[in-house]
């Protein structure tokens, strides 16, 4: 990573130069799509202990690069030496809605989505592009207009891509506030968003507001996103154990889903939006501007049977772009797995045991462990309907 310290310093802002320089980057900003714009100080240390309590706990799972990387998540002057301030962006990714009349209500139709046997679930935010490189290049560009207007100045984009705390840092800069569920929120917006990050040299006067609630100011005695869990994966308040999540689950853990969570991951096989989908705030949540958010066919209505049905090459084709590439085709096929097990066991749809015994014979260890538990999920005795 580049030492900020070693580019051209440009001359300390006052603060009149500061607070213009900041209007002018909102503007930029809403220009490129993002929703709103803040500057956090790279003092972090309140937010050390909680970090390490969560880390200890072995709440991270295998992610191992967060426990490699320790306090530099929260030392923003350490992962990039000459950081002084950091300008964090969220960005509204719920797609667009293009048909005539009003738009629907989004979260009524995902929840009977989800209670759709058959159906595949994909969570919202992965059904378009590929949200990195919307954002990463967003901001390169919003850092590029800066340096434009102001001359060379140190600063690195960052958007998932390096150990930095976010939610922290976006909620520390007045962007919103930490949700029960560890999400940010928004009173205007809800947490249908993304995050992400310039750090700079520049010492831009930081948007703080010591009244602004950075955890849990605006939930009350609200515990929905606890209660919806389907994993129980918010273990508390503001704390997240990701071995339990279904996003974890079916994103980032690829060895064998445990058997104990298997029912509770439904029908959904890549993500999970359930904790986001009870909570009141996102009632307000805004549909993005941008067309790289809007739903790819088939993700965002197609069959379980259907996504099981592509080899390789369809599967590497159809998620050309957006973010579900990553797990592999192996991993998406497991996750499907365990959604038509529990489709098998709820309905008795012969359709699905026939596709699953299909695809059984040549299936890496892995996978064929995957389809014999699917396949064991409904009593040989129990009837079986006709294939629909």
């Amino acid at each position: 990573m580049t030492d900020l310290r070693s580019q051209e310093q440009t001359t300390p802002l006052d603060a009149a130069g500061g607070e213009a320089l900041l209007a002018r980057l909102r503007t930029w900003a809403e220009a490129l799509g993002f929703s709103q714009i803040g500057i956090a100080d790279v003092n972090l240390a309140d937010a050390e202990p909680g970090l390490l309590r969560w880390l200890e706990a072995g709440f991270h799972g295998s992610m191992a690069y967060m426990a490699a990387h320790g306090l530099k998540r929260a030392r923003p002057a350490e992962l990039l030496p000459g950081t002084v301030r950091v300008i964090t962006a969220r960005m509204d990714y719920l797609p667009r809605h293009r048909d005539a009349g009003p738009p629907p209500d989004w979260r009524a139709q995902e929840l009977a989505r989800s209670a759709d046997p058959h159906a595949a679930v994909v969570s919202v935010y992965a059904r378009g592009r590929d949200y990195h490189k919307v954002l990463r290049q967003r901001l390169q560009r919003l850092a590029e207009q800066l340096q434009a207007e102001i001359g060379p100045h140190g600063h690195r984009v960052f958007c998932d891509s390096a150990p930095v705390l976010e939610v922290e840092l976006a909620s520390r800069s007045t962007l919103g506030w930490r949700g029960k569920h560890t999400l940010l929120l928004d009173r205007t917006g809800g947490s249908m968003s993304f995050l992400g990050e310039i750090y700079i040299d520049l010492p831009l006067p930081p948007t703080d507001d010591a009244a602004a609630p950075s955890q849990g100011g605006h939930c009350g005695t609200c515990t929905r996103c606890i209660d919806a869990c389907p994993t129980g994966a918010i273990v508390a308040p503001y704390r997240l154990d990701a071995r339990r999540c279904i996003s974890y689950l079916t994103i980032e853990h690829d060895g064998p889903i445990p058997l104990d969570l298997r029912a509770a991951l439904g029908n959904r096989i890549y993500g999970c939006d359930d904790c986001q989908l009870v909570c009141p705030w996102n009632k307000f949540a805004r549909r993005s501007a941008l067309p790289d958010f809007d739903v790819r066919a088939p993700l965002g209505h197609a069959t379980l049977l259907e996504l099981w049905a592509w080899d390789e090459a369809a599967f590497l084709r159809h998620t050309e772009g957006g973010p579900i590439r990553r797990i592999g085709h192996a991993r998406w096929l497991r996750n499907l797995a365990v959604a038509l097990g529990n489709a098998w066991r709820e309905t008795g749809d012969a359709a699905i045991a026939t596709a699953l015994q299909q695809r059984l014979p040549g299936a890496q260890a892995l996978l064929a462990e995957h389809i014999a538990w699917a396949l064991a999920q409904r009593d040989a005795a129990a009837p079986v309907s006709a294939a629909r």
